[in-house]
């Protein structure tokens, strides 16, 4: 797998809104990216960006030491990664920065982290820009989380982990909007309807597949969401499977990647009608958020006018 990895740079995903769709990814990105020799793995993002979900996508079975839901493994086991010898000691470790550095100096988890490689073990560092500095190493592979997933094989020119951290920071705000507008549309929608409903994701957006051309009105759904948008209700991660949008519960694959309340999604728009794909036989419904979100559905407007779409 190395040799065909030397000259890998940098590649982009759209970064999944659902839970399943992001163990998905992992396990693509495992396969296509990851080497055996591959011993410091860096994972870059916000909270509630799916880093856990394609942790566990990628390396199935491991133990995260930040649990979704609070639970937080102590003593932490990094910490003893050079006395625990044997044929059963753990070869992977998993640690998120930003946590343990309330716990513990900098200094010290760094200590751990060259201690551990330099037992030969695999290191999952969660924040990794943070501890970057005081390393004196990029990892072997980098892995930023926003509204795209970026993977990066640095060299000594780079990329930086504040490269990929300035690139996810900046576009995460999107992708909650679009996956709140997402399920606002949902919302709004008849039951029969979300029956013959698909998700795909789009940059600063979101589209809805139907293998039936749907009951609703375009201009009315848009409508209803806008008015729900304003009344800036309340959102909240309810389970694993539901969210919370003004105190309704909402089936939701991935409930913590929303923003907190429906007023801050800005510049929501659908595009007012169906793109039809003659070969899937599929009815495209699109939505965009952001200030240039308009201007997008323009541009998708007179891609779709072109022979090879209705």
């Amino acid at each position: 797998m190395e040799p065909r990895q030397k000259s890998h740079i940098l590649s982009s995903y759209y970064a999944p809104r659902g839970n399943t769709r992001m163990y998905e990814l992992g396990v693509q990105i495992a396969q296509q990216y990851l080497a055996p020799t591959d011993k410091l793995i860096g994972i870059i993002g916000e909270s509630g960006a799916g880093k856990s979900a394609l942790i566990r996508g990628m390396f199935p079975g491991l133990e995260l030491t930040n649990d979704d839901n609070g639970i937080y493994m102590r003593p932490l086991p990094l910490l003893s990664a050079g006395e625990i010898r044997g044929f059963f000691a753990p070869h992977t470790y998993h640690v998120d920065i930003r946590f343990e550095n309330g716990f513990t100096q900098m200094t010290e988890l760094a200590e751990a982290i060259v201690t551990a490689l330099e037992n030969n073990k695999r290191v999952i560092v969660e924040h990794f820009e943070l501890v970057y500095p005081m390393l004196g190493a990029n990892a072997n592979l980098l892995i930023g989380v926003g509204e795209q997933v970026l993977i990066a094989r640095p060299n000594l020119f780079g990329p930086s982990p504040e490269e990929i951290r300035k690139v996810v920071h900046e576009s995460l705000p999107y992708r909650l909007m679009a996956h709140t507008a997402e399920d606002l549309c949902e919302m709004c929608m008849e039951p029969e309807d979300l029956l013959h409903c698909g998700h795909a994701d789009f940059k600063h957006g979101f589209t809805m597949y139907f293998d039936k051309l749907p009951t609703f009105k375009i201009p009315d759904l848009e409508m209803k969401v806008n008015a729900m948008i304003r009344a800036s209700l309340p959102i909240a991660y309810a389970d694993d499977n539901h969210v919370s949008i003004g105190g309704v519960c909402h089936p939701c694959d991935g409930p913590r990647i929303h923003v907190s309340n429906t007023g801050q999604v800005k510049g929501f728009h659908l595009l007012h009608h169906y793109v039809y794909d003659r070969f899937r036989k599929l009815y495209y419904l699109v939505g965009c958020v952001g200030e240039h979100s308009e201007e997008i559905l323009k541009e998708l407007t007179i891609k779709s006018q072109r022979p090879g779409w209705e």
